[in-house]
């Protein structure tokens, strides 16, 4: 194609120089003047030949095709944009979080509604954080077997391994010795745990905690040497008991049956702020999403379907398996409270926490808690104290405003009783007040 429009350009460039001279002419003769050229009207090229032309020029400039873009494919083209800038912004995020160690962008906490997520230690009362919780309460466990051996090794065993059925099985085993050592008082042999046993190494040294709480009942670590052979074992050897000491073993073996792994309390970090029409306004930190890399990237892929899922009825198990997904996006929900003198109750809550959770939360946070009052979800949905319903089911996660408002035949019958409710939040609240942003 390019050679034959290389072939026009000649042509017409030769039509253009004037009249042809013979070899055999007169040099000296002077040259004739050119003809006018006659013009040769042109065939309109087809519409087929245009688009011939155009796509020939375009492999020979290496150039695409252009595309006519319909509404969906700015749709598209659209929805891909915004998925790149994402991605750049969580590839930004991520250099971040391996040069400062975290797994976000670090931004001042005076950006974000609530600072983080924190938690209470049971056993020491120390306030701590997400990334804290688990550290510290093994430190904590680990320093109580200064109180009191036999529960921190308890604890140790329920809350350190996370494998509940291999925990009951272990449990069954010491569960066994200690009977055999009741029932065979002077059996020697019952007092005996041989280290090397099978049943011992896959059923019970492997869970933590064991070994500790068998020591922290009197067993002893003792060599003692191997029948024929000459070399010894290890062993963890009972002395000889009192009965009343077998009694109290029996005691602590049901505390370990009884036990329960301990966890941090979430710290609801109770907060009042004046009046605002910024109160639907939340920025949340981090902590309060559940988000891998892979669920993230498959987030993303989520978004760029939704023009085509929009588009497409989809049925009720449909809609519930992705309300389903949703839901699992979150781990905790900030909540707050618009109260009927304007003043705005915050507090925090785990995302499966019960409808009950947030109404004794209120309450508690009540000067007059014994009155009954009702809960507004956005949208309209009251909710009832005795719900069942999760928070993240009533889509209160990661964040709502709900409305209150007291119960209307009891506020009528204070009312008529010349009683008015004036102080609603405690003062031990009201006293750090602030100002929502």
């Amino acid at each position: 194609m390019k050679k034959f429009f290389e072939e026009i350009k000649k042509d017409v460039k030769f039509k253009s120089a004037g009249p042809g001279k013979k070899l055999t002419d007169d040099t000296g003769s002077k040259p004739q003047a050119p003809q006018a050229a006659r013009s040769v009207p042109k065939k309109a090229p087809t519409e087929g030949a245009q688009r011939a032309g155009a796509a020939a020029l375009a492999r020979i400039e290496q150039q695409p095709r252009p595309k006519v873009l319909t509404s969906q494919d700015a749709i598209r083209n659209q929805v891909k944009r915004e998925l790149e800038a994402e991605a750049a912004a969580t590839a930004a995020g991520q250099k971040n979080a391996d040069f400062e160690g975290s797994s976000v962008p670090q931004k001042d906490p005076s950006y974000f509604s609530v600072s983080g997520v924190y938690f209470i230690c049971p056993l020491t009362g120390k306030t701590i954080t997400k990334s804290e919780r688990e550290s510290h309460i093994k430190e904590a466990i680990l320093m109580w077997f200064s109180e009191d051996a036999v529960e921190a090794s308890i604890m140790m065993i329920h809350t350190f391994n996370k494998d509940k059925e291999k925990v009951k099985a272990a449990m069954d085993i010491i569960c066994k010795y200690i009977d055999n050592i009741c029932k065979n008082l002077t059996e020697e042999k019952y007092r005996k745990i041989r280290i090397s046993n099978k049943v011992f190494q896959e059923k019970v040294s492997r869970i933590e905690g064991t070994r500790e709480y068998l020591q922290a009942l009197g067993f002893e670590s003792t060599m003692l040497p191997v029948d024929g052979e000459e070399r010894t074992e290890e062993y963890l050897v009972l002395p000889q008991q009192e009965p009343e000491a077998l009694e109290q073993m029996k005691v602590h073996l049901e505390c370990l049956q009884k036990g329960e792994p301990i966890r941090a309390k979430l710290d609801r970090q109770p907060q009042v702020f004046r009046p605002s029409q910024h109160a639907t306004n939340f920025e949340l930190p981090p902590d309060f999403y559940n988000m891998t890399a892979e669920e993230l990237k498959r987030e993303q892929q989520l978004k760029s379907e939704m023009v085509e899922r929009n588009a497409v009825l989809r049925t009720k198990a449909m809609r519930e398996k992705e309300e389903q997904r949703e839901r699992k996006k979150y781990n905790y929900a900030l909540l707050r409270v618009r109260l009927p003198d304007g003043n705005i109750l915050q507090g925090t809550f785990l995302a499966w926490e019960r409808v009950a959770a947030l109404y004794q939360f209120v309450r508690d946070s009540l000067e007059n808690g014994w009155q009954p009052f009702e809960l507004v979800a956005p949208g309209g949905q009251k909710l009832k104290d005795d719900e069942e319903l999760a928070l993240n089911e009533c889509s209160l996660a990661p964040a709502a405003l709900l409305t209150f408002s007291w119960d209307a035949a009891v506020q009528a019958d204070i009312t008529a009783a010349g009683g008015k409710t004036t102080v609603l939040i405690k003062p031990a609240l009201l006293k750090n007040i602030k100002t929502l942003c």
